[in-house]
């Protein structure tokens, strides 16, 4: 039980395109530490039997996994038990399919960015550092990827994956409903805040306020992310529900939130490189 929680914690529930694409960041590694990448993952999984993986380009239904596994309930009924986010989608498609880069080769500057435009005030910088970390602090125009992770098990909110575990149920369903946000200097955005509240509906924990409409989920059977899986498959087994559309969200608020939550959050998580290769993608029914 304790080895599933460490490494459900060491990798969040939890990208790159094999094209190529000069990154908007110095230091990026080049295409071919990607491409080794990748290439260890197919070595590393290959007629081991690993289920589908994630994350994934969430336009395209193509898939070669047949590995099956019962979908998770509607995340209504199920308890939410973390709550989390990637700086820089994780999946790609919808309304972020604009490449940030290769990144540092271990999950940083790189991933997936809004692809519409911002105004020049939606993107003035604010005056203090937004959930500082060692690799870095959030900036006006930022995209996050923010997991609301549910769980079978009947537990409650708390830190790391681990809170979605218990000592009753070893190995429960899990589902992801995944939102993407792009961070603006603007007051009359949404306020993470209010995203984030928790509460309890028909005996369930739940965060009260995922959006609704930014438009239909595409629901695919997958795995946990983090880059800790770039050249390794996890082995846990998760249906995810991504939102296509991209939401504004005030950055202040998003500051806020990293100072104090029951989550222990307090900056932005690595993000495991996109997962192209079809033997490790499950088929999206369109």
């Amino acid at each position: 039980m304790k080895q599933i929680a460490c490494l459900l914690s060491s990798a969040t529930l939890v990208l790159s395109l094999s094209a190529a694409s000069e990154s908007r960041h110095s230091g990026a590694v080049d295409d071919a530490v990607i491409a080794k990448q990748r290439l260890n993952l197919k070595q590393n999984t290959k007629g081991k039997g690993f289920g589908p993986q994630s994350p994934r380009d969430i336009d395209s239904p193509l898939g070669n996994n047949r590995a099956v596994f019962g979908a998770a309930p509607a995340y209504s009924e199920m308890h939410l038990c973390n709550i989390h986010f990637h700086k820089s989608a994780e999946h790609a498609g919808g309304q972020y399919s604009k490449y940030a880069g290769n990144g540092d080769g271990n999950g940083y500057q790189t991933g997936y960015v809004f692809s519409g435009d911002l105004t020049q005030s939606e993107i003035l910088p604010v005056s203090r550092e937004i959930c500082p970390g060692k690799h870095g602090s959030l900036q006006s125009g930022d995209t996050i990827e923010v997991h609301y992770v549910h769980s079978s098990a009947q537990v409650k909110p708390g830190p790391t994956l681990g809170a979605c575990l218990s000592d009753s149920i070893n190995n429960p369903q899990l589902r992801v409903e995944a939102q993407v946000f792009v961070l603006v200097n603007d007051s009359r955005a949404m306020d993470f805040m209010a995203l984030t509240r928790l509460g309890q509906k028909n005996t369930f924990y739940q965060a009260l306020n995922i959006p609704d409409n930014t438009g239909t989920p595409i629901v695919y059977s997958g795995s946990t992310t983090g880059p800790g899986y770039n050249e390794a498959g996890s082995p846990f087994q998760v249906t995810w529900a991504v939102r296509p559309n991209v939401a504004k969200v005030n950055i202040e608020t998003v500051g806020k939130w990293c100072e104090e939550n029951v989550f222990n959050e307090n900056q932005a998580h690595g993000v495991r490189n996109l997962v192209i290769n079809t033997d490790l993608l499950s088929p999206i029914e369109k």
